[in-house]
C-alpha cells in the first residue's frame, strides 16, 4: 500500500511539474493561450527600423506554423534604415504567394513603414494615419570649423578620395555631393519601383507624389497609395475571409512579448532596446519621416 501511495505522489509531483513548466515557459514566452484553430498572424512593425533580425524570425516562425493561414502587418513606424526595410518587404512578397498578406498601418506608416505595407495585398489605414514620405534621407553633420577652434587637428589616411564620403571632420566637396546624390537616386527610384508596383500605378503617377510628402489616409486612399480606410480588425477580418477561414480565427502576434520579468530584467541590466541608435547606423541611407522634432 505505501508503495502505491509514493507511485501516486511521485506521478502527482511530475504532472504538477509539467504544469508548472509550462506555465513558465508561456510567461518567459510572452504567450497566455493554446490556439487550437487556423490562425492569423499579426507581425507588429514599430518604432524606427533599424534592425530586422526580429521581423525575419517571426516571418520564418510564421511559415513554419501550419495553422497559420494568413498574415496581418500592423505598422506604427515613420521608417528606418532602407536595408532592413527592404528584406522585410522582401521576405513579406515572398510570404505572400503562399498566403494572403494584408496590412494595416496605425497612427504612423510613412517612408520605410510604407514600403513594408506595399508587399500586402491590400492596406488599411485610419482616415487621419500619418503615411506616404516616399523618398530618401542622409543627414551629416560637420565638426570642422568646431575643431578649427578648439585648435585640434585631425589626420585621415584612406585609400581613395571617396572613402571617407560623409566624415564628420571635413566639409563636403562638390564631387562628394555629387557622388551621394547618386547613391540616394537610385535608391529614391528602387522605393518609386516597389510603389508603383505594388499599387498598380504608372511612374509618372508616383512621381507626382514621391517628393517627401506626408498624407493622411483619406488623402492616401485618393492617391491609391491605400486601399481602405479601416482598423486592424477590419484589415483581420479580410485576411481571414481571403484564406478562406470559417469562424473566428485564433490571433497570434509577433515579434513574441518579452515577460514583464524579462523586460524588468532587460531595464536593471540596460540592454539597449531597439529604439536605441548603436553606432552602426550613424551612417547610413534612410526611408525615414521626422514628423515630430
Amino acid at each position: 500500500m505505501r508503495t502505491v501511495l509514493i507511485v501516486i505522489a511521485a506521478l502527482a509531483l511530475l504532472f504538477f511539474t509539467f504544469i508548472a513548466g509550462m506555465g513558465c515557459g508561456l510567461l518567459m514566452s510572452g504567450e497566455y493561450g493554446f490556439p487550437t484553430g487556423d490562425k492569423v498572424a499579426v507581425l507588429k512593425v514599430e518604432d524606427v527600423i533599424l534592425d530586422d533580425q526580429a521581423y525575419l524570425e517571426s516571418l520564418s516562425k510564421i511559415k513554419e506554423d501550419k495553422q497559420v493561414k494568413a498574415v496581418v502587418v500592423r505598422i506604427d513606424s515613420p521608417g528606418g534604415a532602407v536595408g532592413p526595410s527592404q528584406e522585410i518587404y522582401s521576405e513579406l512578397r515572398k510570404l505572400n504567394k503562399d498566403m494572403p498578406v494584408i496590412a494595416s498601418i496605425g497612427s504612423v506608416g510613412a517612408s520605410g513603414g510604407y514600403y513594408i505595407a506595399c508587399a500586402a495585398r491590400k492596406i488599411f489605414a485610419n482616415p487621419g494615419t500619418i503615411t506616404g514620405s516616399i523618398g530618401v534621407v542622409a543627414e551629416f553633420a560637420s565638426y570642422e570649423k568646431l575643431l578649427e577652434w578648439a585648435k585640434v587637428d585631425v589626420e585621415v589616411i584612406k585609400t581613395g578620395k571617396y572613402k571617407d564620403v560623409g566624415s564628420p571632420f571635413r566639409e563636403m566637396t562638390d564631387e562628394d555631393r555629387e557622388y551621394m546624390q547618386g547613391l540616394m537616386n537610385n535608391v529614391y527610384s528602387q522605393f518609386k519601383s516597389a510603389v508603383a508596383e505594388s499599387r498598380n500605378l504608372d511612374m509618372a503617377e508616383v512621381d507626382k507624389i514621391a517628393d517627401g510628402k506626408i498624407f493622411t489616409g483619406e488623402q492616401a486612399k485618393q492617391l491609391k497609395l491605400i486601399d481602405e480606410t479601416g482598423t486592424m480588425n477590419d484589415a483581420i477580418d479580410l485576411a481571414a475571409k481571403t484564406a478562406g477561414i470559417k469562424g473566428q480565427p485564433d490571433i497570434v502576434y509577433y515579434p513574441k512579448k518579452k515577460s514583464q520579468f524579462l523586460e524588468l530584467l532587460q531595464s536593471k541590466l540596460d540592454i539597449p532596446g531597439i529604439t536605441s541608435m548603436p553606432s552602426k547606423y550613424s551612417f547610413g541611407l534612410f526611408y525615414l519621416v521626422d514628423i515630430i522634432n
